[in-house]
């Protein structure tokens, strides 16, 4: 378990993981912005490939992966206009403005099922990855539908704040790893452990819904957990928790397949993930 300075270090983490989603932003009060007419490009919603050469070629294993994550631009760089040397995909994000609520809807304009504020169950700044864009709405992945559901939400900007990022998490639970994509490049990749036989890892696209520090949560999660709009309907009998799926720390070995669902890492490389991706990181999970 990681020590009480390490656990400081972790919540400065958190606060800048949490501030993420909003360090992108392409649009915001500034009624001079360049991009206060911006239409939202739709990006793929297939895990994109990534570029592997990098990780192929270069010397030294894990020093490598070091000197990446020493170079990394994190998420406080703002990113207005996007730099032209970023290759390959960027996803669009919807942040729910300080004060305000949306409505939630079964399809554009159609049924309102929910209305939601600025700030997500666990405390979290309400960040939406937007997966597809018809018209004037947005489609959402969220929490409050079933797997593979999407919300519809009205493009208001008095409501939401447009940003992107270039971020984005693949997992192959057939080979147990996890990788961090920025745009074409590899980042990093770790083992993890992954659901069991009878409770899997649900497969298909999420993102990332609230970063949570581990401490206030019990000793199973380890430093951090990065709560997914995912949901486990395999639970085992008797189970008392909720059915969110999440990447998590564990104080225990990673690597096989016996969790509930979740995606287990080491906690070292769940702080390397916590402390780069944006609330709303698209997550792709396949086999």
């Amino acid at each position: 378990m990681p020590s009480a300075k390490d656990m400081k270090l972790l919540a400065v983490i958190a606060a800048v993981a949490i501030a993420g989603a909003t360090a992108y932003l392409l649009l915001d009060d500034n009624a001079s912005s360049p991009a206060a007419p911006t239409v939202v490009t739709l990006p793929s919603v297939t895990s994109p490939l990534p570029d592997t050469t990098a990780e192929q070629h270069a010397p030294g294993g894990s020093d490598a992966i070091d000197v990446l994550r020493a170079t990394l631009p994190l998420p406080q760089i703002h990113l207005n206009p996007p730099p032209d040397d970023v290759k390959g995909p960027s996803f669009p994000l919807a942040t729910v403005r300080p004060g305000r609520q949306v409505t939630l809807h079964t399809s554009p304009g159609g049924t309102a099922f929910e209305r939601v504020g600025d700030r997500t169950e666990f405390g979290s700044i309400r960040v939406y990855w937007i997966e597809k864009v018809k018209g004037a709405w947005f489609g959402v992945s969220t929490p409050d539908l079933p797997n593979g559901g999407i919300a519809w939400v009205k493009d208001d900007r008095f409501k939401l704040t447009i940003s992107q990022t270039h971020f984005w998490v693949s997992s192959d639970v057939s080979a147990h790893r996890l990788a961090i994509h920025y745009g074409k490049r590899l980042l990093d990749r770790f083992p993890v452990t992954v659901g069991s036989q009878t409770s899997p890892t649900p497969l298909g696209d999420y993102a990332i819904t609230d970063g949570l520090v581990g401490r206030g949560l019990g000793p199973w999660y380890g430093c951090c957990v990065l709560a997914l709009s995912g949901h486990q309907p395999n639970l085992p009998a008797g189970w008392i928790g909720g059915n969110r799926i999440a990447i998590h720390g564990t104080p225990g070995s990673v690597g096989g397949a016996d969790s509930h669902g979740c995606l287990r890492a080491s906690d070292p490389d769940m702080i390397s993930l916590f402390a780069r991706v944006p609330l709303g990181t698209p997550v792709f999970i396949h086999a």
